[in-house]
């Protein structure tokens, strides 16, 4: 919260004013100027929160925190280029795809080899896997190329559904704080089940072959506490926008934090709400590619996508629109504990 207050008065000064686009609800013009890339102090006081308390505790950060801040950082990195060029062209348009993409490629090929291939702890267990896993690993054990370009996948779809959704007052730093909130108490039991603890009193199928949930849940914990904080100043009407620096950094940490605890599958529940947008924008990109090569007129499912900017055009307040999403993704975030704790107890 004291962060976000000193970054408005410094962004303002410096003009790092936010660009809207212009087919987006007219109501959002109103936003143009307010400063943007507040996400540098999402990332740097989550950065700082973990390793002050890692540190007080006594303790030293594991490889899973490292490997985590590597991608928190690293798609912040990319975000903030995108966000630096929007400001500096006041142009909406930022990287282009394939940059973007390329810049989120290389960010997850790197922890994907460093989390699968080093960092082994004494029981030999590495922070990721190279299984497919919803709450634990099943399956075939995959190559090394395979599970590569899976974790490809869940790195740039999980930063880019968090992209998407940032396009309200307070949405993505709401829904990111219940979203990282869930997977802080996936961290805590995860601990207190873990494989070979004294705490693990259940038998060998219920118990959890992570390496340092503990930790991964207080890193959890301060991204949550950070998106809080800077909830205060981006609720409506938003004083500051979080960016793609904030956006693609809370995106990047998801993937690590579903890799890592070994919920790939799980997390496309936990964190819905993503999806939901994500899936928007493909079915109206699909459909009016479609129609437009069936019919020679291209024609879309919503009136504008992301899904949320849909309800505005309908002439829903902004607010209405935001409130009702935290439902939705409080929900998601519900029914994704229900089914871990559920496949626990079975």
């Amino acid at each position: 919260m004291l962060g976000t207050r000193v970054a408005i008065g410094w962004f303002t000064r410096h003009g790092f004013g936010q660009p809207i686009r212009e087919d987006g609800p007219t109501t959002h013009h109103v936003k143009r100027g307010v400063p943007t890339m507040g996400g540098v102090v999402v990332v740097a006081s989550a950065l700082l929160a973990y390793l002050l308390a890692t540190l007080m505790a006594g303790g030293w950060p594991t490889a899973s925190a490292w490997l985590l801040a590597l991608l928190i950082v690293g798609c912040g990195v990319v975000g903030f280029l995108d966000d630096y060029i929007k400001v500096y062209t006041q142009n909406n348009a930022g990287l282009n795809s394939r940059q973007k993409m390329a810049g989120q490629t290389l960010v997850a090929v790197v922890f994907g080899v460093l989390a699968t291939q080093l960092f082994a702890d004494a029981d030999g267990v590495r922070p990721a896997s190279q299984y497919i896993s919803t709450t634990h690993d099943w399956g075939p054990k995959l190559p090394l190329v395979v599970v590569l370009v899976v974790i490809w996948f869940i790195v740039t779809a999980t930063s880019n559904g968090a992209n998407l959704a940032d396009g309200a007052d307070g949405l993505l730093a709401g829904t990111a704080a219940v979203v990282f909130g869930a997977y802080a108490v996936v961290g805590i039991w995860q601990n207190n089940q873990q494989c070979g603890s004294v705490r693990a009193n259940v038998v060998e199928s219920q118990c959890y072959t992570v390496r340092d949930p503990l930790d991964l849940a207080v890193f959890a914990t301060a991204v949550a506490a950070a998106c809080v904080g800077f909830l205060w100043y981006n609720a409506k009407p938003a004083r500051i926008i979080m960016g793609d620096v904030g956006s693609l950094a809370i995106g990047g940490a998801l993937a690590g934090l579903a890799i890592m605890t070994r919920t790939e599958l799980l997390m496309a529940l936990i964190a819905g709400l993503f999806v939901l947008e994500t899936m928007s924008v493909l079915l109206q990109m699909s459909y009016f590619k479609l129609t437009r090569r069936l019919t020679g007129t291209g024609r879309r499912i919503f009136r504008i996508a992301p899904i949320h900017h849909h309800f505005e055009h309908l002439g829903w307040d902004e607010v209405t629109v935001v409130i009702r999403f935290w439902i939705i993704a409080g929900l998601c975030v519900a029914a994704g504990l229900g089914v871990f704790y559920a496949d626990w107890l079975l």
